[in-house]
């Protein structure tokens, strides 16, 4: 098996390879990655040296590089995003560059080359705004910030290729990730590495946005999962099935450090933010796949590898 991974060098795509090596000790990957902010050549420390690993830093707009690693690749499993809401908000031009023009020069090489299967990695915010319920996988996308937007418009990029030049494409949609490797800036690894430094924990507005949490290394299962066992033109939603307020998340963090409310700092609320995002997986589900992680345990597990990886964190901070 021959894996193209782009954004591997991320969070959620460092998480991957390293669980694709534990699974399939003899697949081969490569890792595309611009090694921007996110990208970070720590999160691949353990694995650099494996003889069936090659990383290759380079842009996914730029076409020569994008050919070049598309040779003899048997998946493409596309991470490699713009992806953090606030910075969409100040300018989203890298963002319609790197999540729209981005994807649709990895489309096009992929159909090119014949590849087998190439995984599209959504997220739940195309949904934009869930008052009540659940998003289901042909609900209409109606994404309220410039991120979500250009994710939405990467879908349709995606879903246009396997339908005009039918090309074996898949969609998964996960909601809110958790776990090693988390740049600070987002939410859960903000709070902890905040505390880790007798700082304050920040939250938007009032604290009441709901969100539904996902353990990464569930969600690398569950797309290694749909790799395999998905229908080609098929969306999937990955949810954690851990719908909790900002807040909340905010209170059982600061529990596990021993401190009180006090510590929280009310901020701005974010501009357009939305309030509830929730998916229903009963489509992944039904082909078998569940999860593996409590909330409650990966969150201390994540907390533990904070603690221990302070001078991986303190850089980015």
């Amino acid at each position: 098996m021959r894996l193209l991974i782009t954004g591997g060098a991320g969070f959620i795509g460092s998480n991957f390879v390293r669980y694709m090596f534990d699974k399939y000790p003899d697949c081969k990957i490569t890792t595309l990655d611009k090694l921007t902010y996110a990208g970070n050549l720590d999160n691949l420390h353990d694995i650099e040296k494996n003889p069936n690993y090659r990383f290759v830093k380079g842009d996914i707009c730029d076409d020569k590089i994008v050919n070049k690693v598309m040779i003899d690749v048997d998946y493409v499993i596309h991470f490699a995003a713009e992806t953090h809401v606030d910075r969409s908000i100040k300018n989203a031009e890298n963002f319609v560059d790197t999540n729209v023009r981005g994807t649709y020069v990895l489309l096009d090489s992929a159909r090119k080359n014949d590849i087998k299967r190439f995984v599209h990695i959504s997220t739940d915010e195309v949904y934009g705004n869930v008052g009540s319920g659940y998003s289901k996988e042909t609900d209409v996308l109606a994404p309220r910030n410039p991120y979500a937007a250009t994710k939405a418009g990467s879908e349709l990029l995606v879903n246009s290729f396997f339908n005009t030049h039918d090309l074996p494409v898949i969609i998964t949609r996960s909601s809110n990730n958790f776990g090693p490797y988390q740049h600070p800036e987002k939410l859960i690894p903000l709070f902890v590495t905040n505390l880790m430094e007798d700082k304050g924990v920040p939250l938007y507005g009032d604290g009441l946005n709901l969100r539904d949490w996902i353990y990464v290394k569930d969600n690398c299962e569950a797309i290694d999962f749909i790799m395999s066992n998905g229908m080609g033109g098929e969306t999937y939603n990955i949810g954690g099935g851990n719908e909790k307020r900002n807040i909340d998340v905010a209170r059982i963090i600061l529990k596990e450090f021993g401190k009180d409310e006090n510590c929280i700092q009310y901020v701005k609320d974010r501009l357009g933010h939305d309030r509830r995002y929730a998916m229903g997986c009963k489509k992944i589900k039904k082909l078998g796949w569940k999860h593996s992680f409590k909330f409650e345990e990966a969150l201390k597990e994540t907390i533990e590898w904070y603690k221990e990886n302070r001078s991986w964190w303190k850089k980015l901070k």
